[in-house]
């Protein structure tokens, strides 16, 4: 088009040139008043075509150079217009409320090759996750988090609450419940009647071998120390027996006796807190405890992994499967629907305040920052063709435009 436009130029300066060897008479004045006035137009508009981006013929001529001297002020209108055209919040509002969000959700979500993308992207960046969170350094400070955390911890706190939790309505005297039932069965079994009849034995001939040894020849001392045991034993079981049986036996008394003052010596004995604290420490501090957790993880991240690195993944399928269920509720459910789409107008609105001047403050300073000769070309490519034909247009307007004088001026005369 500068071709074009510069070639109408020209033939407009020959023809005048033309006309004046010509000696500018008759015919050939109408002419050269066209190619005057085309001449004249023609440079007047590459004037101004030019000195928009540059100064003509190198010349510092005063307001030329408009877009290179006024970047900053470009710069900053095109950030405002921006801002009060497409970042408007009742603007942005209405754009949102039309779109509706909740339904065009459900409906993407209903497609299957949809649900099919979300499953396949969020393996690869779950993938992608487990890979990271593998690297020897976020291991090592995922363990350093955990360590500080529970030495941060308050044990006695945390052990006298939820001792309380337990104790709340008589629950500890299940767990009681429970400890007799197994000792009960524990103490009926030979194996325990047995143990407890040679310990007898052992402890007599320890204690008092001339009495065993009297004993012994009148009659066996270990058949007595079995039907010792037995008894015993028997009346172990009873003694337990009687403890489940009655809902106030000694046994339950001061087992809710030990326990409140187990509670009560957590919370307000500091000795006592600092040792079971200070035993804490030393357990988490252990290398026997990180290598537990390191390993721990490590057996998680490879089954996680592993199930995902599937094409049939328990966890892609239960997601796609509860995206599934989601957005069929979202066809059925109008108050989700409408819940969804009330957080999302809030949402937006709140991040549109908090963006409208940080995307204004950007946009300005980036223009700002373009080199002038990148600019220029940049705004020139992009409206120069129609620039071209301004000068086109003046070189034939202007000829036109000196036709029309020279015939008024000519019939003025007549």
């Amino acid at each position: 088009m500068k071709a074009v436009a510069l070639a109408c130029l020209l033939l407009a300066l020959s023809g005048l040139a033309l006309s004046i060897a010509m000696g500018g008479r008759g015919g050939w004045a109408w002419f050269k008043a066209f190619c005057e006035a085309a001449a004249v137009g023609g440079l007047a508009d590459w004037f101004a075509v030019v000195a928009l981006f540059r100064h003509p013929l190198g010349l510092p001529i005063p307001h030329t150079a408009l877009i290179p001297h006024g970047k900053h002020r470009i710069a900053d209108s095109l950030a405002e217009f921006v801002r009060d055209n497409f970042l408007h919040p009742d603007a942005l509002m209405k754009k949102l409320a039309v779109f509706n969000p909740a339904e065009r959700l459900g409906q993407w979500l209903r497609s299957p090759e949809n649900l099919a993308r979300v499953g396949s992207s969020a393996r690869s960046v779950a993938l992608e996750a487990l890979s990271f969170l593998n690297e020897q350094a976020v291991r090592r400070a995922m363990g350093e988090f955990l360590v500080s955390r529970a030495l941060r911890w308050d044990a006695t706190t945390t052990a006298a609450t939820v001792l309380d939790v337990l104790t709340k309505d008589g629950r500890h005297q299940a767990v009681l419940d429970g400890a007799l039932e197994k000792l009960r069965d524990y103490l009926a079994t030979p194996e325990v009647r047995d143990l407890v009849a040679a310990r007898l034995v052992k402890f007599s001939r320890q204690q008092w071998p001339k009495v065993t040894s009297l004993v012994d020849a009148i009659s066996n001392v270990d058949k007595m120390a079995d039907s010792l045991s037995d008894k015993l034993a028997l009346q172990l079981v009873d003694e337990v027996k009687d403890a489940l049986a009655q809902p106030d036996h000694q046994v339950r008394h001061q087992f809710d006796a030990w326990l409140r003052d187990f509670i009560e010596r957590l919370r307000h004995d500091e000795a006592f807190a600092r040792d079971i604290n200070a035993m804490k420490d030393r357990v988490v501090q252990g290398g026997e405890v990180r290598q537990y957790l390191d390993s721990v993880w490590t057996e998680v991240r490879q089954a996680i992994e592993a199930d995902i690195a599937r094409e049939d993944s328990a966890l892609v399928q239960h997601l796609t499967r509860s995206l599934a269920a989601f957005a069929d509720r979202l066809g059925r459910d109008d108050s989700l629907a409408a819940a969804i789409n009330e957080h999302v107008m809030s949402t937006a609105a709140s991040l549109v305040q908090r963006m409208r001047s940080g995307v204004t403050e950007h946009i300005a300073a980036t223009v700002k920052s373009w080199d002038d000769r990148s600019l220029v070309q940049q705004v020139e490519l992009s409206v120069g063709r129609d620039l071209q034909f301004i000068r086109l247009n003046g070189t034939l307007v202007g000829g036109l435009i000196g036709l029309l004088l020279y015939a008024a001026s000519w019939w003025a005369e007549r």
